[in-house]
């Protein structure tokens, strides 16, 4: 596709960023589409400096990752509702040089758990407190889905949980698990370090749904225990293709080609994988 001065740039700011995706995924979408759009990865120490880069040079929207979510809100224009109830922001959209924050993490958790299993009252555990736990369980409640927040740190997880209405359990002191979906928003078996598992697989019961919002590997280890112990499994590929389609269609206007999206980062992972 040949660019010029029509063109619309987009970004991704965080720190680091090398080993992102993202690039690759939007990329693929605006080729696909037609869309003269170029997205492009930039490694960023002051966010409030990469946002004046936006409106200066004319940048149409950007994603934000770690560790910028939360810094960012201080610098935008207007927030939707949910990012504000998260607390976290990771997709920017720039209208005439009025920034706009949204979050695209709770939304992609919905799609992928929407096209494996209802939501609407069930019994979901999320695994974490972090901002990923925050963003999932905000939208997974706002689907009418009934949230337990389990985490290591009991002042963190009770703090989410105060914020959800929702109920908090210890890490280490769970009982009886007894939910309909177990969702990990921890890093806990991400690669390197993929001998991890975020909970005991003693809770993995058969017919619960497993999902693990990491996505490299595309199988961990918590998956994988959860298979033999016949549940239902989600990888984190579905989520992050997901919230990149939110974005994708809020930049463009254009249906994202989630299809499309979803084959080009599974071929990009594939190596990393080897």
């Amino acid at each position: 596709m040949r660019f010029d001065t029509d063109s619309s740039v987009y970004a991704l700011f965080g720190d680091p960023v090398s080993h992102s995706l993202s690039p690759v995924m939007h990329n693929s979408a605006f080729e696909f589409t037609g869309y003269k759009g170029l997205y492009l990865a930039f490694e960023v120490k002051n966010i409030k400096n990469a946002l004046i880069s936006v409106k200066t040079l004319g940048i149409k929207g950007a994603s934000v990752t770690i560790p910028h979510k939360i810094e960012v809100m201080k610098h935008l224009d207007v927030i939707d509702d949910m990012a504000v109830k998260i607390g976290a922001v990771n997709t920017i959209i720039n209208i005439g040089g009025y920034l706009k924050g949204y979050n695209s993490d709770g939304l992609g958790a919905v799609k992928a758990l929407s096209e494996k299993t209802l939501i609407n009252g069930k019994k979901i555990a999320v695994i974490g407190a972090g901002g990923a736990a925050r963003a999932v369980a905000f939208c997974l409640k706002k689907e009418g889905g009934r949230i337990t927040v389990i985490n290591r740190s009991r002042d963190k997880g009770e703090r989410l949980a105060e914020d959800l209405i929702s109920d908090y359990r210890p890490l280490n002191d769970t009982g009886s698990m007894d939910h309909d979906i177990l969702i990990n928003t921890t890093p806990v078996g991400m690669t390197p370090h993929t001998e991890g598992m975020p909970i005991e697989r003693r809770y993995l019961e058969k017919g619960m749904v497993v999902m693990d919002i990491v996505y490299n590997p595309l199988k961990t280890l918590f998956l994988s225990e959860a298979e033999k112990a016949g549940c239902v499994t989600i990888d984190g590929l579905s989520m992050f293709v997901h919230q990149g389609a939110f974005q994708f269609e809020l930049w463009t206007g254009i249906k994202a080609p989630v299809d499309i999206m979803k084959t080009t980062v599974l071929s990009a992972l594939q190596p990393l994988e080897l």
